[in-house]
């Protein structure tokens, strides 16, 4: 593993330092308390504490998460949350240029001068895409996938060649250091407001995408599917309220027009795949016209620590 990535890192049972160990063919990461974490075949480390109450999403579900993100379908949110990301990197520089001039130390005691590459953390990453995507702008930053799903974890681990992933549930004490990350992505994932505000370096920021209430509006009222909370932007305030500053909000749209393979795709990757009938859902989707109409609606929320 990077070791910009691994110094950042701690075990999520004491909180210590962890550093990688190699035993034959077996790979893992240890702490000094010797708790250890496998790194699994193919490519991410399970730093999950005990049991976890959920597995994320199905392998059918990456699978068509993948699918459609590949085809550039939400290339639009990609494209919001990398330059975002990067003002976010550009000021977190401009504070250490500042703290380097005074001698200042950071929180794990390194000097600024010393301030490692940034670190961009995208908890509940699925794939990695959104990752990669503001990794590729952002040339010399690191990144780290969290996510509970393993099919997810296994694509998220080649995401990028400046990525890891890590098997974490972000519900619980994440397993980083403090102020560890430069930017923390949110996209489309729960939001864990007090672990989040430890993570993030003061000058970072928290990236959040939501759906607008307009969001898929047509396969929604078509196929019946989960509609979008109208109170969904009143929610998420609600729940970093305490620990962020929403700096700025941005609403993001496209026109879709997909043809009805894409559409089965798309739905299939969602929520809405939990909660519809395969066959009655093939059934509409048949009836669709093609192109298929689609409107993709995103909130992205910026959001500074208190």
């Amino acid at each position: 593993m990077d070791h910009r990535i691994l110094d950042r890192l701690r075990c999520p049972v004491c909180a210590e330092p962890l550093a990688e160990t190699t035993a034959g063919t077996t790979r893992a990461l240890r702490c000094p308390r010797r708790h250890s974490f496998d790194l699994a075949r193919q490519g991410y480390v399970n730093l999950l504490a005990g049991r976890t109450p959920h597995s994320g999403d199905s392998a059918d579900m990456v699978a068509a998460r993948a699918d459609f993100l590949a085809a550039g379908h939400y290339d639009t949110v990609a494209a919001a949350l990398a330059a975002a990301a990067a003002e976010v990197v550009d000021r977190v520089r401009g504070t250490t240029d500042a703290a380097t001039t005074r001698g200042d130390r950071r929180a794990d005691g390194t000097s600024a001068a010393e301030a490692p590459s940034p670190l961009v953390v995208d908890a509940g990453a699925g794939t990695g895409w959104y990752l990669a995507a503001v990794l590729a702008a952002l040339p010399d930053a690191v990144g780290l996938a969290l996510d509970v799903a393993k099919p997810a974890l296994r694509r998220a681990a080649r995401a990028h060649p400046r990525a890891a992933a890590a098997l974490a549930d972000t519900w619980q004490r994440l397993p980083l250091a403090d102020a560890s990350a430069a930017v923390l992505l949110n996209v489309f994932a729960p939001r864990n407001g007090p672990e989040f505000h430890r993570v993030l370096d003061p000058a970072g920021a928290l990236l959040v995408v939501t759906p607008a209430e307009d969001h898929l509006a047509e396969l929604v009222a078509a196929l019946d599917l989960l509609r979008v909370d109208p109170v969904k932007a009143d929610r998420v305030a609600g729940s970093l309220g305490s620990h962020f500053v929403e700096e700025s909000a941005t609403l993001h749209r496209a026109r879709l027009a997909l043809t009805r393979p894409e559409v089965a795709t798309l739905v299939g990757m969602g929520p809405s795949a939990w909660h519809t009938d395969p066959s009655r859902l093939a059934e509409r989707i048949a009836a669709l016209p093609e192109p298929v109409p689609v409107t993709l609606a995103v909130r992205l929320g910026g959001y500074r620590p208190r």
